[in-house]
């Protein structure tokens, strides 16, 4: 379930800074709060399987940031590279050297926010797309409960799992991240583009 992004392991690559404006991006999160943000390059992104980690970033220098991923850095990214907010990229280095060696690795960091779940706009009985956000760990699926048990959701590249019939819309959610905890999450009725909270949240690891 984990992807190409695993716990305990050190990524190589090199940061580069974009202009990250409220902080939206390819994941559709909405504006950030905290512009300690970074996109991740389209191969480690693996159709938005990044959104919502948070990654612990080192230059050579041995500066570090904590960002959290809510965008995608399209090719000619290359696999291992983050393309930080500029707030982020000058916790590094000046703005001015462009870009710098780096390592990276997955956080699953301390938290007192919970779990969110948003309907995406258009989202009726018949279709309808869902997205979890605030996540500690990133998600590794989202399924919902239909008459016949559990279905799990096609994920795209913009962070929202598809229900293209309208099965198990508006009904219960079970998310699970990538060290396996599932979540089940009931009450959340089908208003679309509404963050509606929950009490959950994943354990740290």
């Amino acid at each position: 379930m984990t992807g190409r992004i695993r716990a305990k392991v050190d990524y190589r690559g090199v940061a580069t800074a974009y202009k990250a404006g409220t902080g939206d991006g390819a994941c559709s999160f909405g504006p950030s709060a905290d512009l300690m943000i970074a996109a991740m390059n389209t191969t480690d992104y693996e159709t938005s399987k990044a959104c919502g980690a948070y990654v612990l970033v080192r230059a050579a220098n041995g500066a570090t940031v904590t960002v959290r991923i809510t965008n995608e850095c399209p090719l000619p990214c290359a696999p291992g590279q983050l393309d930080l907010s500029e707030q982020a990229f000058a916790k590094l280095a000046a703005l001015s050297t462009g870009r710098i060696a780096i390592t990276w690795r997955l956080l699953s960091p301390s938290t007192s926010d919970t779990i969110s779940i948003r309907y995406k706009t258009g989202s009726n009985p018949y279709w309808c797309g869902i997205q979890a956000i605030g996540h500690r760990n990133p998600l590794a699926r989202l399924e919902v409960r239909t008459s016949s048990g559990w279905r799990q959701l096609t994920r795209t590249d913009y962070n929202y799992f598809l229900s293209p019939g309208g099965s198990g819309c508006g009904g219960a959610i079970r998310i699970t991240d990538i060290y396996g905890e599932r979540l089940t999450v009931n009450g959340i009725g089908l208003r679309p583009g509404a963050v509606q909270p929950t009490r959950l949240q994943f354990a740290r690891h």
